[in-house]
């Protein structure tokens, strides 16, 4: 590999000839090789349009050269186009989730690609990384507000969507199995019937709520932090620094995002993102009741419970011939214990914010995209490949609603608890039908019994 040498405030280092970052860069990547996870594309994203934002607002306020600003812009939607580019953006952005707590390192990445394009560019204006592209700006306030910037867009943009598309996907179920009465379970135990759209309805109505709750916790991610600078104070940036930023960056975005009130708050503590990822765990607990109930109800498919059936996508089995497993279930559950683990992970790293500063920054975010990529991708999959393509097995349904001894329920209003209850232990102990221990009890006539036992009156 051919190298350059650059020079920063700590002395000189060689850096890739192909690189478009200078110093500090380099030294992150070198002082930080750990894991394999890079720093999200979404947050270099937000924060090219931050850079924007901020170098018009510094021509307004502070003076800054328009030819630099104007570069600046021209370069920052250069760069947005040219990251979709997976190979340019992991050569440019190459800094692991693991560095300086305050995402320091990212900033000055972002900097230094943003200077090192426009000078090849551009060369008679000349960029420099933290004079003039960071200029009035600190990464305690920029690396919060392009959190809260990439995970409110990715909220609105691909979660918010998949969401409702599960939902969608359950609504119509519900629907369409209005119409089949089965026997319910409490406690994995037979109980009183119900239809099979009132089973689905109760999943529509968990994953609206989540929907909601999710909705509001995201509306804090709208207050950004910039203006507030290293602690909160604003020192270096202009007065109203802060608030005309923010106003270029609703432009920029199409979304209502507002400066924050006290930033002394949103650069020390990150309770919004930690709100909005409990949200996101809400949503996954439900998610997870859902897909095990599922993957219950279509067990079997003759030993089992067997009353739907699965799509048969893939074959379940390398060594049982014909075997259909609940793998979108299964994949589902999966991408809702690791958002589990994501959470507690968050929770404790916004905890962490000591005096006015909270460096768990970069492992907060990285984990809270994770969590809405992954149950975005997961609620996508599992309502296009199982939820669409159930189907109620009535012939079973059927069966095990007639076999029931919890229909018993319905005569104890009329001959009391303890007497149903004979019947059902009757009919149980000696493996007859409900109606045969009735009527063998004398309790209740042949004509009384269909009367009251008609399952369509207990739902």
């Amino acid at each position: 590999m051919q190298y350059r040498i650059e020079k920063d405030v700590i002395g000189k280092i060689k850096v890739p000839a192909h690189a478009l970052y200078g110093a500090q860069t380099q030294r992150s990547k070198q002082n930080f090789p750990i894991g394999h996870e890079i720093m999200p594309k979404e947050i270099v994203q937000a924060y090219l349009i931050l850079k924007k934002a901020c170098s018009e607002v510094n021509v307004e306020l502070d003076g800054f050269s328009t030819d630099k600003a104007e570069v600046i812009t021209k370069v920052c939607d250069e760069l947005l186009v040219k990251i979709q580019d997976d190979e340019f953006y992991v050569e440019q952005f190459p800094l692991k989730v693991w560095q300086t707590g305050s995402g320091t390192q990212t900033n000055m990445n972002v900097n230094e690609v943003i200077a090192g394009l426009a000078n090849l560019l551009e060369p008679d204006v000349k960029l420099h990384p933290n004079d003039d592209v960071n200029k009035s700006q600190s990464s305690n306030d920029t690396f919060p507000s392009a959190m809260h910037m990439a995970a409110y867009t990715k909220f609105q943009e691909k979660f918010l969507p998949s969401l409702q598309h599960i939902l969608d996907a359950f609504a119509v179920k519900e629907h369409e199995w209005r119409q089949i009465v089965k026997i319910g379970r409490t406690h994995l135990m037979d109980a009183t019937p119900l239809r099979l759209g009132d089973e689905f309805s109760g999943y529509v109505r968990q994953l609206r709520d989540a929907q909601d709750i999710c909705l509001f916790t995201a509306e804090r991610l709208l207050a950004l932090s910039l203006g507030g600078t290293a602690v909160g104070s604003g020192v270096n940036a202009p007065e109203e620094f802060g608030e005309r930023a923010v106003k270029k960056i609703v432009e920029l975005t199409g979304y209502a995002f507002y400066t924050a009130p006290n930033k002394f708050a949103t650069s020390s503590a990150h309770d919004a993102l930690v709100s909005f990822s409990s949200s996101l765990k809400t949503l996954a607990m439900a998610l997870l009741k859902i897909a095990n109930d599922i993957r219950w109800l279509g067990s079997g498919p003759r030993a089992g419970l067997a009353e739907l059936t699965l799509p048969e996508n893939e074959p379940g089995s390398s060594i049982m011939p014909g075997k259909v497993n609940p793998t979108q279930c299964e994949a589902l559950t999966q991408v809702c214990v690791q958002v589990f683990g994501n959470d507690a992970t968050i929770a404790f790293a916004g905890s962490q914010g000591n005096f006015e500063l909270n460096v768990y920054k970069p492992v907060i975010i990285y984990n809270l995209l994770q969590s809405m990529d992954l149950l975005a991708d997961g609620m996508r999959s599992f309502a296009d490949r199982c939820i669409t393509g159930l189907k109620a097995n009535t012939d079973r349904i059927g069966r095990n609603l007639r076999n029931s001894l919890m229909l018993v329920t319905a005569l104890s209003k009329t001959i009391g608890y303890d007497q149903a209850a004979a019947i059902a232990k009757k009919a149980h102990r000696e493996n007859t039908t409900l109606k045969e221990a009735a009527l063998s009890t004398g309790f209740v006539t042949e004509q009384e019994f269909d009367t009251i036992v008609d399952p369509w009156k207990m739902i």
